[in-house]
């Protein structure tokens, strides 16, 4: 014999697997947390695929060229993407 549902949930309208809550985030709001031109102190913490030095800033991801793991330094951000932002070092 089949089993039975109960009763608030046999004629529903919702599809299963929508949902109308809130979606997974990434560890960031839905905007980035720098801008293009914004000049920010950051610390290289680890090696990007293509040699880059990578940094976050609140789980952002900022790649910078001709970087090393363990580095501090001042980076402009020249380039802001929805996931990670392309920052040049200041000298």
């Amino acid at each position: 014999m089949p089993r039975r549902l109960p009763e608030n949930t046999r004629n529903s309208d919702k599809r299963l697997g929508r949902s109308s809550g809130p979606r997974f985030t990434s560890g960031f709001s839905h905007f980035p947390p720098v801008k293009e031109g914004d000049e920010i102190i950051v610390f290289i913490d680890d090696i990007g695929s293509r040699g880059d030095g990578v940094a976050r800033v609140g789980g952002f991801l900022i790649f910078v060229p001709d970087s090393k793991t363990g580095e501090r330094i001042r980076v402009r951000i020249s380039e802001v993407s929805r996931t990670f932002a392309v920052a040049e070092r200041i000298e």
